[in-house]
């Protein structure tokens, strides 16, 4: 008898939302996270015919984001850690799949465009988050009950595809004090 996978489903953002200066503008996030699978591939020593090359500009992961050709997106936040925990290990053990989409025009009032599938063999995983301020560059945060040097803030919201300020807007009417999932598309971890 074949094993039942469960699907799950993560909506990614394809503009920023209505709470942000930035709103409605294109977030790339599906271009940032195939170059994020492409950095990972490479740093991995597997990014198929392309782990000698300092760049990929011809792999198939490969897109240039008018201008941000550099930019990626490693990681997602989402709240609800204890759910999303549940969900990625259970997709780690083989018996789910998460499936990122991205809404086509207005959210739920309108047709899902699929763009990625992780597996048990993607590397996926979560780590708990907890931030004290995104407004204090200096706070500190706990990731996996370890304390993370938070002055690396730039670092963090580089990996979650956005810009510092971008991050604080995005994240400006989160209680960030509470525990959160970073949800890792690739083996990067913190």
């Amino acid at each position: 008898m074949k094993k039942k996978i469960k699907i799950y489903r993560m909506p990614i953002s394809r503009v920023f939302p209505a709470t942000h200066p930035k709103k409605g503008q294109k977030t790339y996030f599906d271009n940032k996270i195939k170059i994020g699978i492409c950095w990972d591939r490479r740093t991995n020593n597997n990014c198929p015919a392309h782990a000698h090359k300092p760049n990929c500009y011809n792999c198939e992961y490969y897109v240039d984001i008018e201008g941000h050709s550099n930019s990626i997106k490693l990681h997602t936040i989402r709240a609800n850690y204890e759910l999303w925990r549940k969900r990625i290990d259970e997709v780690n053990a083989g018996n789910a799949i998460l499936v990122l989409y991205e809404w086509t025009g207005k959210p739920y009032h309108s047709k899902t465009n699929e763009l990625f599938r992780f597996d048990k063999d993607s590397g996926i995983g979560i780590q708990e988050f907890k931030l004290n301020s995104i407004e204090d560059t200096y706070s500190w945060s706990l990731i996996d009950n370890r304390f993370f040097d938070s002055h690396n803030i730039i670092d963090f919201a580089t990996n979650d595809g956005l810009s510092l300020t971008d991050f604080k807007d995005w994240f400006k009417n989160y209680d960030l004090s509470k525990q959160m999932a970073i949800i890792h598309f690739t083996k990067f971890r913190y």
